[in-house]
């Protein structure tokens, strides 16, 4: 996997975009686990970390509320979320686009209209070498709280191995372009 971090004047800023079926449950869990990661390790100022839905049907809602509450329970605040739709437009700006299960990897990579887009386009779990054979986070929104809770585990431990891959490059600017 390539990836092209774009600059903005003499600071590389990697794009990330983590996307799921609605944004509401899913993907914003990762974005703001991912973030959290981010502001911890100091690299504010050299990731940006956003999400997406493939589908519209919650754009401009807050996350799901057993979202916000398995969040909430870690320490963790999606309350600023709101639920937008992924753009293919966006694929030039960003330098990975992390899908959490099969059915986001096809639409996305549909949607790239280039190779250098498909190739931005990853399963979180592929990150963590644990889960590399399951391949989809589950989707928790036909589930109970405990399902979330349990969704939550999966995707704090895959953002961490994610974290782990990007932070030694990003910090000491080897990302190749």
């Amino acid at each position: 996997m390539t990836f092209a971090a774009l600059h903005t004047g003499e600071e590389a800023v990697f794009q990330i975009c983590f996307v799921c079926t609605g944004n509401i449950c899913r993907s914003p869990m990762a974005e703001v686990v991912f973030r959290e990661l981010v502001a911890t390790g100091g690299l504010d100022d050299h990731i940006r970390v956003s999400s997406a839905g493939t589908g519209d049907w919650h754009v401009g809602e807050q996350a799901d509320s057993r979202t916000l509450a398995a969040l909430a329970q870690r320490g963790f605040n999606g309350s600023r979320h709101r639920a937008k739709q992924f753009d293919p437009s966006w694929f030039e700006a960003l330098d990975l686009v992390v899908v959490l299960d099969h059915g986001q990897l096809r639409i996305l990579t549909t949607w790239a209209s280039n190779e250098t887009d498909r190739g931005k386009v990853q399963l979180l779990l592929g990150f963590e070498t644990e889960h590399r054979t399951v391949g989809d986070v589950p989707d928790p929104y036909y589930s109970d709280a405990a399902a979330f809770d349990s969704v939550l585990s999966t995707i704090e431990r895959a953002c961490r191995a994610l974290y782990a891959q990007l932070e030694p490059a990003i910090r000491y600017g080897e990302l190749p372009r």
